[in-house]
């Protein structure tokens, strides 16, 4: 039996990447995103910085706000198989 091993550091930190550089072609600053999401004003920085980990309801809210397809915030996964 295989495990795959994912690191979550790097998940969260490129999916904040790609929120950033979507929400900045929307011409939207942090605190006006998470102000019309409904979310705390911190809280799209915190994403941002790969600080929290976004449930999949989230990401898809956000992604509807910014009119995109949730897979365009996610980052392409690379898994790392080990053998047990």
């Amino acid at each position: 039996m295989s495990i795959i091993m994912i690191d979550e550091n790097i998940i969260l930190t490129q999916f904040g990447q790609s929120l950033k550089e979507v929400r900045l072609l929307a011409g939207l600053s942090q605190e006006a995103l998470a102000l019309e999401l409904g979310f705390d004003r911190t809280y799209i920085g915190l994403l941002e910085r790969g600080k929290r980990n976004p449930s999949l309801k989230t990401i898809c809210k956000i992604a509807s706000y910014l009119e995109v397809q949730p897979s365009n915030l996610m980052p392409p996964l690379k898994f790392k198989k080990n053998k047990k």
